[in-house]
């Protein structure tokens, strides 16, 4: 079983999921806001997706970790490195509910998972599958410090995948 970390920033704690996170990631997945991921999903397929990032953890050592406000102990979305036969190179992802768009917690939370997983697993590289429709995605990609790459292949139609670092970053 792999060792799940636990990443603190300034004001986010990332830690792992827990089935008392499953009624709002559910929701999230339900709404419009995941139109950019291939959603709205019902509840079988948003289930799947939410033990899938939790399982890939024990199968390839990176998965999702919620984002949990330090002073209130909010949960705010999800950060999380996604790979295995769906993805074609390891991806950052973000989610942010609703309540903590717009405040700099994605930026936060995927600036510490990047870094850990350059530092602590060595990546050569990460990619982000934003959609092209997605700005504020887009922006945050950019903002990371990931630059288009015209030459990796994309998870879905319309995807624009943005390379965080690449193999000079070692």
């Amino acid at each position: 079983m792999a060792l799940i970390p636990t990443l603190n920033t300034q004001r986010l704690r990332l830690r792992p999921m827990n089935l008392n996170d499953w009624p709002a990631y559910a929701a999230f997945m339900a709404s419009d806001r995941c139109r950019h991921m291939g959603g709205p999903f019902a509840p079988d397929r948003a289930w799947g997706l939410f033990c899938a990032d939790h399982a890939q953890w024990d199968f390839f050592g990176v998965g999702a970790l919620m984002m949990e406000d330090h002073e209130s102990g909010c949960c705010l979305g999800q950060v999380g490195i996604n790979t295995g036969p769906l993805f074609p190179e390891h991806e950052i992802g973000w989610l942010v509910f609703l309540q903590a768009e717009g405040l700099g917690y994605a930026f936060e939370a995927a600036s510490a998972l990047r870094d850990w997983a350059r530092d602590v697993r060595h990546l050569p590289s990460l990619v982000s599958y934003v959609h092209k429709d997605n700005t504020r995605s887009c922006r945050l990609a950019e903002r990371l410090g990931a630059i288009p790459d015209k030459a990796a292949t994309g998870h879905a139609p319309g995807d624009v995948v943005y390379r965080h670092f690449g193999p000079q970053a070692g």
